[in-house]
């Protein structure tokens, strides 16, 4: 057998590792297949359609450019890049290489549905940035929360002037029922989380104290009844069962209301033993796209999505776990320089959204990778950074380890670079299409890390992205 013949063997494995969502194995064929003939523009162009499945859109957008390298007709290599640069709001990039398809490929109306919607997308972006006013209104200024009536037919739990567990019991029914809160009660839920969330530290420091426990969960993005599997089999938050959701409880997944409200009300209930940081989905530019703000609008408003908004920017970035656990949501630095005390001086309220680069953009889009040193983001946003940066980081700020999510893991977490790097994500079979499991964090007061990992369940026929503005997002 040649290696032509070998190679494309290795393609058709990895086409069947695609076909059952098996991402990783997929790339891995796809990749063996080029180191054995790299001059098929197809392997690339797979193997660009798998990492987009793994959110590493800039992986992608590197194999779509080389298929079109070797061979500049390729329409599917073009809809492939376009398809990454949407994903990291490149919308504009999106837009040329959408034009090319439709120039190699006339009759291709998908394509050309695909092009008015990124166009589309590129006008309301420059729309929102013509009307952008640095110190505009508060979403909250006006909102006469006490002058509203809620009326007598509502059938749920009454909320008064504080939180009560027995509220919360009935938001979690309603929610599985697919009812909603009344409208009076969710600008309550958010006004009282903004306020307490934005006078808290950037970096919240806290201890688990005797006879408490503390469970740390990745990324839920809006899988409200995998959330409820997690507290079934672990026990829901109490004064005594604390709990860190660190960052990224919406967008993608189609019960992000219900999830933020249920986080929310557990931090209005338990301020001091309910953590919540901001991951890179809590922002602006993210919820527009993968679908937070159409589902807000849907259910709600776009006043409650303006007022999340808000909340969201107020969040703390990080906790720091009995001075031994710095946890985030995406990761290390660019620089070595930065420690946590840059952490605790970060001012984040006079930067709302995190923007292209800097600490914040940082703390919510890094990630590791296994090489030494640091190298370009496999997202196209942000850096990656090695085993050695995470060393000398916990070496200098005296810390066992960086807890993380941000990232797909198969069995729900990982433990990487000599054990000082772990990647926690809590939302499994992602997007119903990823075959991984969820998992979370218990940490006593001995500071020992118990992992747990746990099975999607079924859920009401309600697809991933429903709400997005867009059918782009659909392919992601």
């Amino acid at each position: 057998m040649t290696p032509k013949e070998e190679s494309a063997e290795l393609k058709a494995k990895g086409n069947k590792y695609f076909a059952s969502h098996e991402w990783l194995n997929a790339i891995d064929s796809y990749t063996k297949a080029i180191e054995m003939y790299d001059r098929d523009p197809s392997y690339y162009c797979n193997r660009a359609q798998a990492n987009i499945k793994l959110e590493q859109y800039g992986y992608a957008i590197a194999d779509a450019a080389k298929a079109i390298e070797l061979d500049s007709g390729y329409a599917k290599a073009y809809y492939r890049r376009a398809v990454a640069n949407t994903a990291i709001l490149n919308s504009r990039a999106a837009v040329k290489d959408f034009k090319a398809v439709v120039r190699l490929e006339p009759s291709n109306k998908d394509a050309k549905i695909k092009l008015a919607e990124c166009e589309k997308i590129v006008k309301r972006v420059e729309f929102l940035r013509a009307i952008e006013v640095e110190d505009s209104p508060s979403a909250f200024e006006g909102l006469d929360i006490d002058s509203m009536v809620v009326d007598p037919s509502y059938d749920g739990a009454k909320l008064g002037e504080e939180m009560t567990q027995e509220f919360i019991d009935d938001t979690i029914s309603r929610f599985k029922n697919g009812k909603k809160l009344h409208r009076k009660y969710v600008y309550q839920i958010i006004a009282a989380v903004k306020k307490i969330v934005y006078d808290e530290p950037t970096m919240v420091e806290m201890e688990v104290q005797k006879g408490h426990q503390l469970t740390v969960c990745g990324d839920t993005h809006g899988q409200f009844f995998d959330l409820m599997e997690l507290f079934r089999l672990n026990g829901f938050p109490t004064a005594s069962h604390y709990y860190l959701f660190n960052g990224d409880f919406v967008d993608r997944g189609s019960w992000s209301t219900e999830i933020a409200l249920l986080l929310y009300a557990y931090k209005w209930l338990h301020p001091k033993a309910f953590f919540l940081n901001r991951g890179n989905h809590e922002t602006d530019d993210m919820n527009r796209v993968y679908g937070f703000e159409g589902e807000c609008k849907a259910k709600y408003s776009e006043r409650v999505f303006k007022l999340f908004s808000e909340s969201f920017s107020a969040l703390p970035l990080a906790t720091l776990i009995g001075k031994k656990f710095f946890t985030l949501h995406g990761g290390l630095f660019s620089d070595d320089k930065i420690s946590l005390d840059d952490v605790r001086k970060l001012n984040r309220h006079q930067q709302r959204q995190p923007g292209q680069q800097g600490l914040m953009m940082e703390m919510l889009w890094t990630d590791p990778q296994p090489m030494p040193g640091r190298g370009p983001s496999k997202r196209g946003v942000g850096l990656q950074f090695g085993p050695d940066v995470t060393k000398r980081f916990c070496e200098v700020n005296g810390l066992e380890a960086v807890i993380r999510s941000h990232e797909v893991r198969m069995e729900g977490y990982e433990v990487e670079h000599d054990g000082h790097c772990i990647t926690v994500f809590s939302a499994p079979k992602y997007c119903d299409s990823t075959e991984n499991k969820g998992a979370y964090i218990n940490i006593g007061p001995e500071h020992k890390l118990e992992f747990h990992k746990f099975d999607a369940v079924p859920h009401p026929d309600i697809k991933p992205m429903a709400y997005a503005q867009s059918s782009l997002m659909s392919m992601m």
